[in-house]
């Protein structure tokens, strides 16, 4: 069978080629796409040419463990319909709505396991949001945030407005998020933001408007670095206070950033650590799974609604130019949110 598939030939450097699907084995269903979502983070990575060359892409999913030498495909969010099924699959699987984490094509393979059913109130372009929703969700697991704590998101692309969002539904004190972009900054306070700040102003100046607004000169209690940005973790470090706790969700490729560590940070006793959406905290793996935490993540699919943030539905054959428009965002006025691939029937 022939089906359309997005390729990552180099840096800077994307086509869609005519591939060919072997044939369905026992276990396996052919799905046919109907949307997938880019990831402006770790996809404009690939696309960028900043992942290290002897690094899994993701060594949890069957979909992209190959290593990141071109030429590759990626991507990591399908939606579509379980068109035929292999030998061995129960039937009720047929034309059912389904989501997984799959390279961005027409169409592909993928034994059932792999697959999560989308439930019936849940549209389509809300379901492409699923890992990310996901990631916001781990976020907050990890952060742990408490009632009435102050609480700092660093950047706001799509992972850091689920995040707002997800945070906003906690009793804290304060939610404050940073960004350069106006129009991002204007949609995380509609996302649930207290106040959202332009991070590329003087910190001190910064600092002082944070501390006026909230009333509180003792630092942020919780901090999430979420920008894809090495350096804001500097920023995270300034905002904090004596055992603040700093929570890293980017993935910054081969990137890296000299990190201010002596000082007030060293006196500070901070806690700083890591998250990354594959894994569980260890301290939840004793009553939660990736099954409940998947349900968590259609229940907040449910309450955010964040096909909102969509800003732009283009073919996957326009990829080329969507990926330039992506790469070239930051320094432009183009205000592009989320953007989905669409997927003809023909194809």
């Amino acid at each position: 069978m022939s089906v359309l598939q997005l390729w990552f030939n180099g840096a800077c450097d994307v086509e869609c080629r005519e591939g060919d699907l072997a044939p369905l084995q026992a276990g396996e269903v052919l799905v046919r796409t109907r949307y997938s979502a880019i990831s402006a983070g770790t996809e404009l990575l690939v696309y960028r040419g900043k992942i290290p060359e002897d690094m899994a892409l993701d060594a949890t999913l069957d979909s992209i463990k190959g290593t990141s030498q071109y030429p590759l495909q990626y991507g990591y969010a399908c939606v579509g319909e379980v068109e035929k099924l292999g030998p061995g699959v129960d039937p009720s699987w047929l034309r059912r709505r389904v989501f997984s984490f799959q390279p961005h094509a027409s169409a592909f393979t993928t034994l059932t396991t792999n697959l999560h059913l989308i439930p019936d109130d849940i549209p389509d372009e809300a379901a492409v949001f699923f890992p990310n929703m996901e990631t916001a969700v781990n976020l907050v697991q990890d952060g742990a945030p408490m009632i009435g704590e102050t609480v700092v998101v660093l950047g706001q692309g799509i992972v850091g407005l689920l995040l707002t969002a997800v945070l906003s539904e906690h009793p804290l004190a304060h939610l404050l998020t940073l960004d350069t972009l106006a129009y991002r900054r204007a949609l995380s306070l509609e996302m649930g933001a207290t106040a959202s700040e332009d991070v590329a102003d003087n910190l001190n100046t910064l600092k002082v408007r944070y501390y006026s607004a909230f009333k509180t000169a003792a630092g942020a209690d919780l901090i999430f670095e979420v920008s894809g940005v090495p350096d804001a973790l500097n920023t995270a470090i300034a905002l904090s206070g004596y055992d603040s706790r700093i929570v890293i969700g980017s993935w910054y490729g081969t990137r890296s950033a000299a990190i201010v560590l002596g000082g007030d940070a060293h006196r500070n006793r901070l806690r700083i650590s890591t998250s990354q959406v594959s894994t569980l905290a260890s301290q939840l793996s004793g009553r939660w799974d990736k099954s409940r935490r998947s349900q968590t993540v259609w229940d907040m699919i449910r309450r955010v609604q964040p096909q909102r943030l969509i800003s732009d539905r283009v073919s996957v054959k326009d990829a080329a130019q969507i990926y330039r428009r992506l790469h070239l965002a930051q320094q432009s006025s183009d205000q592009i949110n989320q953007v989905i691939f669409t997927y003809n029937e023909g194809n």
